[in-house]
């Protein structure tokens, strides 16, 4: 009997890699990997569906559930986490010399609706007295003018949102002082070139996201896996497969990360920052599922509604495919 042909979009990582090169095959299925930026990924899935399987959003695929019936059912697989306190810049004479300080700021995102800046919106708001609608945000391309919001949103009234001109990219914008600080998932290119004029809001980066998750034990989720509708429909096993595989492919890169014949990356103390992290937040710190991250999706959840970008505050559970949410057991 022939396997099921699907192809999978999605970026180059550690925690996915077994399953490009083929050593972790989902049960049933013959997978094709399709290794593309997350921006590409992202716009060819939300404008025209053209993966069967792909890396998505958080904050794309809520938007998507609005949607009757929605066109992705997803995995409670995180592909990419991170920790966005990193991902504020400012001018240096923007006045901005606290995070606090961002109230009433003309403040830059490529999208009013990316995962990474509902999250630091919302760690704004809820630890800082930033509320969402207390600054003035423009969007546009950050490096090449003209992007435009992947998927179409319906915000609030309330909210001071306007277009930079078409010619401007966010970035020069930032290094001219045109607007006064930029959140964004990537590292503007002044500040790659060390250009004195754009700096960290957080200018102690780790020390910030370490204090925070201290604090609030929420290691940030930025992406989950994607099933497209149709397909979900006709084989609802893949889900659970789909599942089985990429869990076991994350916890062959945790032991691979760990490994100190040799270090897998180009970062001299890789094991001790390793051991660091498993002091901090746990041996298995990438988790999947729902259980172990329900506090983490519920505050995105109310962020993202909150914010103006879903309807209603969706729960964690019904995020995700249902087969993917429990297992037999022996």
């Amino acid at each position: 009997m022939s396997r099921l042909q699907l192809t999978f979009a999605c970026g180059d990582y550690d925690r996915t890699r077994a399953l490009e090169e083929g050593t972790i095959r989902p049960d049933g299925i013959e997978l094709t990997y399709l290794r593309l930026p997350v921006e590409e990924t992202f716009f060819r899935m939300m404008r025209h569906q053209e993966f069967e399987v792909a890396e998505m959003s958080l904050s794309s695929y809520v938007l998507s559930l609005r949607d009757d019936p929605s066109p992705f059912v997803a995995l409670p697989v995180y592909t990419s986490r991170m920790f966005r306190h990193g991902s504020l810049y400012c001018h240096a004479d923007s006045g901005i010399n606290t995070p606090e300080d961002l109230r009433g700021k003309r403040i830059g995102t490529p999208e009013y609706q990316l995962t990474a800046c509902v999250w630091m919106r919302g760690i704004l708001a809820d630890r800082h007295n930033v509320p969402f609608d207390s600054v003035s945000y423009l969007t546009g391309g950050q490096e090449t003018p003209g992007r435009i919001e992947k998927a179409g949103v319906d915000l609030p009234d309330s909210l001071r949102i306007s277009r930079i001109p078409e010619d401007r990219t966010l970035a020069q914008m930032l290094a001219e002082g045109e607007i006064d600080a930029l959140c964004t998932p990537r590292v503007p290119s002044p500040f790659t070139a060390g250009d004195p004029r754009v700096r960290r809001v957080f200018p102690d980066v780790v020390a910030a996201e370490k204090e925070y998750y201290t604090a609030t034990g929420i290691f940030p989720v930025m992406h989950v896996v994607v099933i497209r509708r149709d397909v979900y429909d006709r084989h609802r096993w893949v889900a659970q497969s789909l599942y089985k595989a990429l869990l076991a492919a994350k916890n062959a890169a945790y032991d691979n990360l760990y490994d100190t014949s040799a270090l897998r990356f180009m970062l001299p103390w890789l094991t001790p920052q390793l051991e660091e992290a498993r002091e901090l937040m746990g041996r298995d710190y990438w988790s999947y599922g729902v259980e172990g991250n329900r506090e983490t999706l519920a505050t995105f959840l109310r962020y993202h509604h909150e914010q103006g970008l879903s309807a209603r505050r969706w729960e964690p559970e019904e995020l995700f495919a249902p087969e993917s949410l429990e297992a037999a057991v022996i």
